[in-house]
C-alpha cells in the first residue's frame, strides 16, 4: 500500500478510542434514572422548593432543551417502520451506527446524518439490509472457500467465531503477504470470496484478493474508500461490541440461508476483556 494509505490507517486507529467513548456515553444517556437515585442526588443544602406547578413546568422546559441540544438520540435511519433483524435499540447499544469524524464520498450514501459532536451516523436500516445481502451471497459458496480476515484487535475474536460458525477459514492479525498470491508460500490458500473487517486495516488482504480476482465483502465505516470492495456492510468497524453484533447477525443469517438449524447467541461472539 502507498504511504498515503499508511497515514490514513494511523489516523483511523487513533480515532478508535474516541468512537468507543462515544458509544459508552450514548449508552449512558439511554439509562433512565430511578426515583431512589434521583432522591439520593438531591442536595441537603438545596434552596426552598418552588411550587409544584412551577417546578414541573421548569423541569419540562429543561428536559426539552436538553433533548434538542443532545447529539445522542435514536435518529439512526430515515424510516422508523423498517423491519430489522434485531430491535433498533440493540444496534444503538452496540454503537453499530457510530461512524468516525471523517467521511468519504464513497460512504456518503450510507450516512444518515452528522451529530453535534462531529461523528457521522450510519443508516442502520442499510446496515441491516446489507447483512442480509451478504448472507445471501455467502450462502452460495462452499464454506471452506470463504476467507475471513481481521487485523484489528476488536475484530479478531468475532471474525474467528464467525469463521468457526459457518465453516469458513480465518486469518486474523497481520495478513502475511503472498497468502493469496504466492503458491510457494506454505500458508498459501485459494478462497473464492474474502470477508474483511476493515479495508484499511486489512489492506493487504484486499489488495491480494483484487489481484487474483476474488470478490471482497467489507465492513466499512464512514471513512472507508470502496474502490476495491464488491459488497459493503456499513458499520462501526472499530468498536468491540459493534463488530460482535454484525458478525453474529451475519453468521446466523448465512446459516439460515443454508437451511441450518443452528442459531448462535450474541454472547458467543463477544470476547471477554
Amino acid at each position: 500500500m502507498s504511504e498515503d494509505n499508511d497515514a490514513v490507517e494511523l489516523d483511523d486507529d487513533a480515532e478508535t478510542e474516541a468512537v468507543d467513548a462515544a458509544v459508552e456515553e450514548e449508552a449512558d444517556t439511554t439509562e433512565e434514572p430511578t426515583a431512589d437515585a434521583a432522591a439520593e442526588g438531591a442536595s441537603t443544602d438545596a434552596e426552598p422548593e418552588a411550587p409544584a406547578d412551577a417546578e414541573s413546568a421548569e423541569s419540562d422546559d429543561a428536559a426539552d432543551e436538553e433533548e434538542d441540544a443532545s447529539p445522542f438520540d435514536d435518529d439512526v435511519m430515515p424510516d422508523d417502520d423498517v423491519d430489522l433483524l434485531i430491535p433498533v435499540e440493540d444496534y444503538l447499544s452496540a454503537g453499530v451506527h457510530i461512524g468516525t469524524q471523517q467521511k468519504t464520498a464513497d460512504m456518503e450514501r450510507f450516512i444518515h446524518r452528522v451529530r453535534d459532536d462531529g461523528l457521522y451516523v450510519l443508516d442502520v436500516s442499510l446496515t441491516d439490509q446489507r447483512i442480509r445481502t451478504a448472507a445471501d451471497f455467502l450462502a452460495n459458496y462452499n464454506p471452506e472457500q470463504i476467507l475471513v480476515t481481521s487485523s484489528r484487535q476488536y475484530g479478531r475474536f468475532p471474525a474467528e467465531k464467525f469463521a468457526d460458525a459457518i465453516g469458513a477459514r480465518a486469518r486474523t492479525g497481520r495478513f502475511i503477504p503472498g497468502t493469496l498470491t504466492n503458491p510457494d508460500y506454505a500458508g498459501y490458500i485459494e478462497p473464492d470470496v474474502v470477508v474483511v473487517t476493515d479495508p484499511i486495516g486489512d489492506a493487504q488482504a484486499v489488495k491480494e484478493a483484487i489481484t487474483v480476482g476474488i470478490p471482497v465483502i467489507a465492513m466499512c465505516d464512514s471513512n472507508n474508500q470502496l474502490s476495491n470492495v464488491d459488497l459493503v456492510i456499513p458499520t462501526n468497524n472499530k468498536g468491540r461490541r459493534a463488530l460482535s453484533v454484525v458478525y453474529w447477525l451475519l453468521a446466523n443469517e448465512t446459516l439460515d440461508r443454508r437451511g441450518a438449524d443452528t442459531v448462535f447467541a450474541l454472547d458467543d461472539f463477544e470476547d471477554e476483556l
